[in-house]
């Protein structure tokens, strides 16, 4: 083994010797609760559960059991067993000083099924929905059913209260048949299997298999708060469960997505769209526990809702992840592994239940996985490794018998052979999986998806999450609000309207203006979003007007994380030759982003939101033109009309020389990568190759010749005293009779070279 395999957990030794060294000087001043154990256990747990953490992941198994692994080493069963005066000196078993730990771990629960909830992709389990919740349900009924019936013949001498079995029993049978959607996410994303078919309805079984269990603890908590069989009770919990999970996926869902837009957009302080979301998962939580149920379900949701909104989902988790992940994750796993003791297995009937139990544990789960994949419609390789991915239990199964012991339903050995098997389960999990997964064969209709979202994941149009659309009273700001309603249309994006016309006290009648503009502009998005597909549903807008100078405005706009600003105004070029309008330039020095210029004309004067766009886009192999090409490959597929791409290169360029002497092949390669993408979308293009001419020329010549309505081009900013994309640009947006859309790079570029 490598020494930088060994290196993490080298420093173990160390960090042991010191901190006992320190603990024991602390220990022997008082016996009331010290902050700096407090701080010692929390150095510790972090140390070495990410050290090993480290190392697990270089042999390929997930950096939970390292942190899992970290406390065990940690507790009577390695540390506490070799040095037990040590191990007692720095985790004291004095009620008081356990519970300032507890307290970290308790909260850190809470953010781990936040985290959980954002990794939930309702999306993927409403595209798999059929298979996935079929393969769920044998999947949970086969192994739950195995547990209970273990749970129902368990020595009295293994539960804490034997009159109260039928309780321990449902949490036998829910830890035996959940899997832990952290630890499949992992592996089948590790083995670049998650946009796989199976990959997907492995996911998604798991999802579905982690809220399932979520609900089922939930109920079970109540039934084990009240001691007995309470009808009325466990009633109240199963409907007040339902009534909350129907109020939190309607009302809910448009509410969360309302606050951390205010957050984000209204708040000034560091951070605020967290603040808010720990404050909703803190509410969630106090009202499942409310209704009687546990307060992990209420932050599971709550994760789920923050994860679904549909802006800033992505630097919310890169805030949230770390530090969860380095932090609050050690603490609670590392926690969990103290409190079981591996020691009370050298007792041989412990050892042979504890055996018994991962057996049942992974014949349960993967037998009821596999059959139902095969009821599912997979076939027997999929099923295979279905049935491998979902025998992985890791975090969940440690939170739920973490659960279950602190309510005084699991025994402290209970619990220690729960946290076993799911050790062994999790640790057998990736190499069976990854062994199921290489002998699945590639269809060519999965080949083409996977094509597809490859050149999605790096595309522009594909990752837009929050556009703004600056516009004013003219014709040209209706024509654009219609160009931003396609756009956003088929993905359901949430659409700014920032009325920049003038401010609201310089006008007489400005209020009407603006909301008859505003009417305007809804009628365009939800026109388009009434063609969405999927889970695209209807444009959210909201309307601001603007109330200082327009440099200002647009500036504190774009620090609200919008990625795309349509622009439509009145006048786009100046009496100036080859310059924009004072209102463009100040604009675009408020905006760094990609930018996206309307210029209506010809028939969109009189008609500025048409029923069919027929659009002309230029390319020429750079990143830019491609760009336009998607941004074109968009309207198209959001509207109807046709869509015409043309490549266009002079003798001056070198790239066109060298292929005009292979045959021209990377011109037709180019236009044969524009036809691909738009098939991927079914767009119907036609190509045309245009050489030996001025760019500018060759696309005022397609326009003249062709029945096109739209030009869209791909520009880059051009680094100078003024807002320019270029000298073909420039003629393009001057003499064309058609309307121009101009959707240009975020960063200005030094060369000026002529890009379409």
């Amino acid at each position: 083994m490598q020494w930088s395999l060994l290196r993490p957990v080298g420093l173990v030794p160390a960090a042991l010797v010191l901190t006992t060294i320190a603990a024991g000087a602390e220990g022997g001043k008082s016996a009331a609760p010290s902050e700096f154990l407090l701080v010692a256990q929390i150095v510790l747990l972090i140390a070495v559960g990410r050290g090993l953490g480290e190392t697990m992941q270089r042999i390929g198994q997930p950096s939970v059991m390292g942190e899992l692994l970290a406390g065990i080493l940690l507790g009577p069963s390695l540390f506490g067993w070799i040095w037990p005066e040590a191990q007692q000196a720095i985790f004291p078993r004095a009620p008081e000083q356990k519970a300032m730990i507890d307290g970290i771990a308790q909260f850190g629960i809470l953010l781990l099924l936040l985290l959980t909830g954002m990794e939930t992709d309702l999306k993927l389990v409403r595209k798999v929905g059929k298979a996935a919740i079929a393969i769920s349900i044998a999947g949970i009924l086969v192994p739950f059913a195995c547990g209970f019936a273990l749970g129902e013949f368990l020595p009295d001498a293994l539960l804490p209260n034997p009159q109260a079995r039928l309780v321990a029993s449902l949490f036998m049978g829910t830890a035996l048949s959940i899997s832990s959607v952290k630890i499949v996410a992992m592996v089948v994303r590790e083995m670049n299997f998650m946009r796989r078919n199976v990959g997907q309805i492995i996911v998604a079984t798991a999802v579905i298999d982690d809220t399932i269990g979520w609900i089922i603890i939930a109920v079970i908590f109540s039934l084990a708060s009240q001691g007995t069989l309470d009808v009325a009770s466990l009633a109240k919990a199963v409907l007040g469960t339902l009534a909350f999970l129907a109020v939190s996926f309607t009302i809910g869902r448009r509410l969360v997505f309302q606050l951390i837009r205010w957050a984000n957009d209204t708040l000034v302080s560091t951070a605020p769209v967290v603040t808010v979301i720990l404050l909703l998962m803190g509410a969630m939580a106090l009202i499942t526990h409310l209704i009687g149920v546990h307060t992990v379900l209420g932050a599971f949701v709550a994760g789920i809702l923050v994860g679904e909104s549909p802006i800033l989902t992505r630097q919310i988790d890169e805030r949230l992840r770390g530090l969860i992940s380095s932090f609050f994750m050690p603490v609670f796993f590392g926690l969990a592994g103290l409190s079981a003791d591996l020691s009370v297995l050298r007792d041989p009937n412990l050892l042979m239940l504890t055996g018994l139990l991962v057996v049942i544990a992974s014949v349960g789960k993967f037998g009821g996985a596999f059959v139902g994949g095969t009821l599912g419609g997979l076939n027997y390789r999929e099923s295979l490794a279905l049935a491998s991915g979902m025998n992985a239990r890791g975090s969940t199964e440690v939170i739920i018998a973490t659960i279950g012991l602190s309510i005084g339903v699991l025994s402290q050995n209970l619990f220690t052979m729960i946290v076993t098997m799911a050790i062994v389960t999790t640790m057998a999990m990736p190499p069976m999986l990854r062994a199921a997964l290489a002998k699945l064969p590639t269809s060519e209709d999965e080949k083409e998806r996977l094509e597809r979202e490859k050149f999605e994941k790096r595309g522009f149009v594909a990752n837009l999450e929050r556009p703004l659309l600056a516009v004013d009273e003219s014709v040209n700001a209706t024509f654009a609000a219609h160009i931003a309603g396609l756009i956003a249309g088929m993905r359901g994006l949430p659409i700014t309207v920032l009325h920049i016309g003038k401010r609201a006290e310089e006008q007489e009648k400005g209020r009407s203006a603006e909301e008859s503009h505003e009417a305007v502009v809804k009628k365009a998005a939800r026109a388009v979003s009434a063609h969405g597909e999927g889970d695209a549903g209807s444009v959210d807008l909201v309307t601001r007007t603007r109330r200082a100078e327009l440099g200002e405005t647009i500036a504190a706009e774009a620090r609200k994380g919008f990625d795309l600003l349509v622009v439509g105004v009145g006048k786009v070029t100046s009496a100036a030759k080859d310059r924009f309008d004072q209102t463009i330039e100040d604009i675009a020095t408020g905006f760094e982003g990609p930018l996206a210029i309307v210029a209506a004309k010809g028939k969109h004067l009189k008609q500025p939101t048409p029923v069919a766009l027929n659009i002309l886009v230029p390319i020429s192999g750079s990143g830019v033109s491609k760009r336009g090409a998607e941004v074109a490959v968009a309207l198209a597929q959001a509207g109807s009309g046709s869509l015409r791409v043309i490549y266009v290169a002079t003798t001056r360029d070198k790239g066109a020389q060298r292929g005009a002497s292979r045959g021209l092949s990377q011109e037709e390669g180019i236009l044969k990568d524009a036809s691909d993408l738009a098939a991927r979308y079914d767009v119907d293009i036609t190509t045309t190759l245009r050489v030996n001419r001025a760019p500018e020329a060759a696309i005022l010549r397609e326009i003249d010749t062709t029945d096109v309505d739209l030009v869209v081009m791909g520009v880059d900013r051009i680094q100078a005293d003024h807002l320019s994309f270029g000298g073909v640009a420039d003629a393009v947006l001057g003499r064309s009779k058609v309307s121009v859309l101009l959707v240009s790079s975020g960063e200005a570029q030094q060369a000026p070279a002529e890009k379409a």
